[in-house]
């Protein structure tokens, strides 16, 4: 039946626009495939009144109805070692295999580098794993150059090196390895308990003072790991791991980075746990959100904890020490080398002092593990014997 409109006030209103509520993913720490710094396009999912037809299985927005599927892409490496002058990082040099990381931890400071690929680094960095196919053969040609100048290692810095793609693909295998005949010092971090794997190769170079291992562990609840970090192993496997290591002789530490406010609640109980499975060192970070991942943190509080969203990010922005124009702006991260690990002012103390005071009872960090970079032999690598 038509209807006809005689005057201006009898035309109906349209309706608010209503702003789709996010809702988790199975599997997925992102709720959005959110758009990067260098898009051009941004897109936001609304409700236009129809609501959704029966049977439809599509999607809204950038959020899929059914998890997304992880896709592998395989890259032809032209480096390998990454050097960095970040006088508050442990390491001067890191291998990282991956692009990416399926273990989707929602606080991974990683995240924004995948806007460099064109990818999201919500869903995307989950879903979308770069991996180096080549990257062994280019560290071997690497370690053999004659001004390379032997230094301490890390393996997975960015990415986690052992996340779930590694079980077909072993780069990281690979890479330690090559690391195995040059007779060169590295450290792993990890959250996967797929490092096990290698203990075949990691105890014997623990021996001679050639690999440490570190593991990640920001909780022991279950439930709030799971949200946090939804691919990576169980907090009681994590531990596991740690045991599994310990006994084998490899030394080994567990990083309780990082510090939430008002989320991760636990620090003095991961690290006795830590303890007793056989972690002697421990370190920690506070959360910093730099460029797409402020963002994204925020969404996913509001998914999960939006009762205190605005009391965490205070908290976020008390610890990087922000001034009143930079947290009226939103701001909630400073760069600076001095200040952005630990973060600085009253919170950061009391988190400081949390960690200390727990590592001089457990006895943590007694002993600074000392990796040997005088058995460096590059000519190992070409087939060359030793005359000793």
């Amino acid at each position: 039946m038509s209807r006809t409109f005689t005057d201006k006030s009898d035309i109906p209103a349209p309706p608010e626009e209503v702003r789709i509520p996010l809702q988790a993913i199975r599997g997925r720490g992102a709720a959005t495939a959110l758009a990067h710094r260098f898009a051009r396009d941004v897109r936001e999912a609304a409700d236009d009144g129809w609501g959704q037809p029966a049977g439809d299985e599509g999607g809204v927005g950038d959020v899929p109805a059914t998890p997304a599927a992880t896709r592998v892409h395989l890259e032809t490496a032209r480096s390998a070692i990454c050097a960095n002058d970040s006088p508050d990082i442990f390491f001067e040099l890191s291998v990282n295999p991956y692009r990416g990381c399926e273990h989707g931890c929602i606080y991974c400071y990683a995240r924004p580098t995948h806007s460099y690929l064109n990818f999201s680094p919500g869903l995307d960095f989950e879903t979308q794993i770069v991996a180096k196919h080549n990257i062994a053969e280019v560290l071997r040609s690497e370690l053999c150059a004659p001004r390379y100048v032997p230094r301490l290692i890390n393996i997975g810095s960015a990415t986690d090196c052992y996340q779930p793609v590694e079980r077909e693909l072993k780069l990281t295998r690979s890479l330690i390895e090559v690391m195995r005949d040059a007779r060169h010092p590295f450290s792993l971090i990890t959250k996967s308990s797929g490092v096990e794997r290698d203990l075949d190769l990691l105890a014997p170079l623990a021996a001679q003072r050639l690999a440490a291992v570190y593991v990640t562990i920001t909780t022991l609840d279950a439930t709030l790991a799971r949200r946090m970090e939804p691919r990576a192993a169980a907090p009681h496997r994590r531990l596991r791991t740690i045991r599994a290591l310990a006994e084998a002789g490899v030394p080994v530490g567990v990083s309780v980075a990082p510090q939430i406010p008002f989320i991760t609640e636990d620090m003095e109980q991961v690290l006795e746990a830590a303890r007793d499975a056989g972690a002697r060192s421990a370190f920690y970070t506070v959360l910093r959100l730099p460029w797409e991942l402020d963002a994204l943190f925020r969404e996913w509080l509001q998914v999960h904890y939006p009762q205190r969203a605005a009391r965490v990010m205070a908290r976020v922005q008390d610890l990087h020490h922000l001034s009143d124009a930079e947290r009226r702006a939103g701001k909630t991260y400073n760069s600076d080398f001095a200040t952005r690990m630990k973060g600085t002012g009253l919170w950061a103390d009391l988190v400081r002092q949390r960690f200390a005071t727990t590592c001089r009872r457990l006895g943590l960090n007694r002993e600074r593990v000392e990796l040997d970079l005088g058995q460096f032999r590059p000519g190992f690598l070409q087939g060359q014997s030793s005359l000793f």
